[in-house]
C-alpha cells in the first residue's frame, strides 16, 4: 500500500492524504497531528505527533504515538507477555538505566515543547514536567516508548530502543507492512469515540 510521492516527499509535514490514513489506521478522526516524525519506507506514517494542547483544549501529554496497526499489535504483544514489568523491575536496580530512561523523560518534554512552539500551542503549564508512557520511573505504555525511539531515533530512549528491537519478529523497519494492516479504500472515519473526547463530553453534557 505505498503512499503518494507528493505526500512522502514531505517528510515530516503532513498533507491531507496522510491525516485521511492516519484515521484509517486509528479507526477516528485524527486530531491535531502536527508532524509525522516518522514512516514506513513506503512513506506511509508509523508515528503520529500531537499537539500538547488539543483544539478542543484538552491538555494532551503523549506527543509522539504509534499509528500503524502491524505495530501497535506488536507492542500489544510485548506488553501482555509483561515486558513492562520487566523493564520497571531493571530501572528500580539498573541505575544507569534509569539514568538513561531520566534523560529519554527530559528528552520529550522538550520535544513536545517544541513541537507546541510549531504548532502555536503555547504553553500548556497542565502537563508541565509531565512526559507519557511511565518515565522517568516505570513502564507503562510500550506503545508510547516505541512511538518516541522511531520519532527520535536511536539512543535517545534506551527502554523505547529494546522494545523496538523486540517488535523484530513482527516489524522492522527495511521492510514494508502495509498491505492489508488497514482498508486503504475504507470512508474516513468521522466520529471521535476516543476517551479524551468522552472526558470532554462528560464535563459539558
Amino acid at each position: 500500500m505505498p503512499e503518494t510521492i507528493s505526500s512522502a516527499s514531505n517528510g515530516r509535514v503532513p498533507t491531507p492524504h496522510d491525516l485521511d490514513n492516519l484515521s484509517r489506521q486509528l479507526n477516528r478522526p485524527v486530531r491535531d497531528v502536527v508532524e509525522i516524525p516518522a514512516r514506513c519506507i513506503c512513506g506511509n506514517p508509523l508515528v503520529a505527533a500531537t499537539a500538547p494542547r488539543l483544539s478542543n483544549g484538552i491538555p494532551f501529554p503523549t506527543t509522539f504515538y504509534l499509528t500503524h496497526p502491524i505495530l501497535t499489535a506488536a507492542a500489544s504483544r510485548l506488553e501482555a507477555a509483561g515486558l513492562m514489568n520487566e523493564m520497571t523491575q531493571r530501572l528500580e536496580t539498573d541505575t544507569e538505566l534509569a539514568a538513561a530512561y531520566q534523560l529519554a523523560h527530559e528528552s520529550y518534554i522538550a520535544a513536545r515543547e517544541a513541537i507546541g512552539e510549531r504548532a502555536g500551542t503555547g504553553p500548556v503549564p497542565e502537563i508541565a514536567g509531565i512526559s507519557a508512557g511511565g518515565m522517568p520511573t516505570r513502564v507503562k505504555c510500550l506503545h508510547v516508548l516505541i512511538g518516541h525511539a522511531l520519532a527520535e531515533g536511536p539512543g535517545v530512549n534506551p527502554l523505547g530502543d529494546e522494545a523496538l528491537a523486540a517488535v523484530a519478529q513482527w516489524w522492522t523497519p527495511e521492510s514494508c507492512y502495509c498491505a492489508g494492516a488497514w482498508d486503504n479504500a475504507a470512508p474516513v472515519p468521522h466520529k471521535d469515540l476516543s476517551r479524551h473526547v468522552k472526558h470532554l463530553n462528560q464535563q459539558n453534557p
